[in-house]
């Protein structure tokens, strides 16, 4: 097995167990280490300490598969691991009440780099690293060996590829799936998911328990859903009771998908509006309008897939937060998140607070949200805390 060997001091994170090694933390290497390659990684003092996969291209050069000097990498390894996150989800969610949800979530299950979500009947994976491409017949193998599932759909048409120096791919890899929309349940709910082409892997697992609560709270209220995808809050909203829902999305698409989602929750059509257009410029159209609502959610795409991204995303985020907070009646809610790696909770929070005092209002904070159970986070690894949200009310 090939060592990397690290500079002195650089070792402190990794004996901490945060899964990465950075590039400027390594002193050489062994030669002609392959892509994804398992290697040892080997302290300034000469210890093995961990071992990863390696990503020549990546600044993140390193991904530790375990830090068990006794276990090796190969299929048993792989599929323990996924018996072991299959089990995590099995104890930690009520099967019973959904039907699609993540199996496996990367670093927080050990498998740095690969993702697997569940869909009913059919699997939606992603490798995003060299090592997870590297394994990634056997990562497919063992999850259809231990879970029956035979139909899997690859989505790794996402850009972190392109940082690995992997080319972005998509498509059937097993069993059969069709085009049209594939039904899951979520809390008493149906939902249509495209599992081919839609968003991320289809749907928006990460925000199951968040729908659930702010549909606890939509009883009587008007509501404007910002972003609204296939309508996963809006239906949510309108099986809570929401007065009316004004839907906002800039895809006709994704609204059509949304529309039907109603059709077969069986939820009065008279209830609910859906815009397709930008949002930022919708919301300046209410606000000359001087609409108002008693509930808004914000649930926009990520701004800011990477650090170098934060600046320009903050600005993002404080715009629609202020156009929001100016749209709200007095003692309405704003329910407001982002998905960007990049913005952590104390700096989401300083960018809402700061639009908060540029639209004149005073808020609270009633809540906090983050990613459902299924998205792990591990205390040592809080990169894997992407999702987070607030719950305020203006008075």
């Amino acid at each position: 097995m090939p060592d990397v060997h690290l500079k002195p001091g650089r070792e402190k994170s990794i004996l901490r167990y945060h899964p990465w090694v950075f590039s400027g933390a390594i002193s050489h290497t062994d030669e002609d280490i392959e892509p994804g390659e398992t290697v040892d990684i080997i302290s300034s003092k000469g210890e093995v300490i961990a071992r990863g996969a390696y990503s020549p291209n990546s600044q993140i050069r390193i991904r530790i598969w375990t830090w068990d000097l006794s276990e090796h990498v190969d299929e048993s390894f792989i599929r323990n691991r996924i018996r072991r996150a299959l089990a995590f989800r099995e104890q930690h969610l009520d099967l019973n009440q959904i039907s699609a949800y993540r199996v496996v979530y990367g670093e927080a299950d050990d498998l740095p780099g690969f993702i697997a979500d569940l869909y009913e009947d059919i699997f939606v994976v992603q490798c995003t690293t060299y090592g997870a491409e590297r394994w990634r017949d056997v990562l497919i193998d063992s999850l259809v060996e231990i879970t029956g599932v035979k139909n899997v759909v690859d989505r790794s048409d996402v850009d972190v590829r392109e940082l690995e120096g992997l080319p972005q791919r998509s498509g059937l890899l097993t069993g059969e799936v069709s085009s049209s929309l594939h039904l899951i349940k979520e809390n008493n709910l149906t939902f249509g998911v495209d599992v081919l082409s839609g968003q991320k892997t289809g749907f928006y697992l990460d925000q199951r328990d968040n729908r659930l609560w702010i549909r606890n709270i939509a009883k009587d209220k008007d509501v404007l859903d910002c972003f609204t995808y296939t309508g996963g809050f809006t239906i949510s909203l309108l099986a809570g009771g929401a007065k009316s829902v004004i839907a906002v999305d800039s895809s006709k698409e994704n609204l059509e998908t949304a529309e039907y989602n109603r059709k077969i929750n069986q939820l009065p059509p008279s209830r609910v509006e859906w815009v397709a257009g930008d949002v930022f410029k919708f919301l300046r159209y209410l606000r000359d309008k001087g609409e108002k609502f008693d509930l808004i959610v914000l649930d926009p795409p990520k701004f800011a897939p990477s650090a170098k991204h934060v600046s320009k995303a903050a600005r993002g985020y404080k715009d629609i937060n202020l156009l929001g907070l100016k749209l709200l009646r007095q003692g309405g809610l704003l329910c407001t998140f982002s998905c960007s790696g990049g913005i952590g909770y104390e700096l989401f929070q300083k960018i809402v607070a700061g639009a908060a005092f540029d639209a004149g209002v005073r808020v609270k904070i009633l809540n906090r949200f983050s990613q459902a159970v299924d998205h792990p986070v591990r205390l040592n690894f809080p990169e894997g805390e992407y999702l987070k949200g607030l719950l305020l009310q203006v008075g």
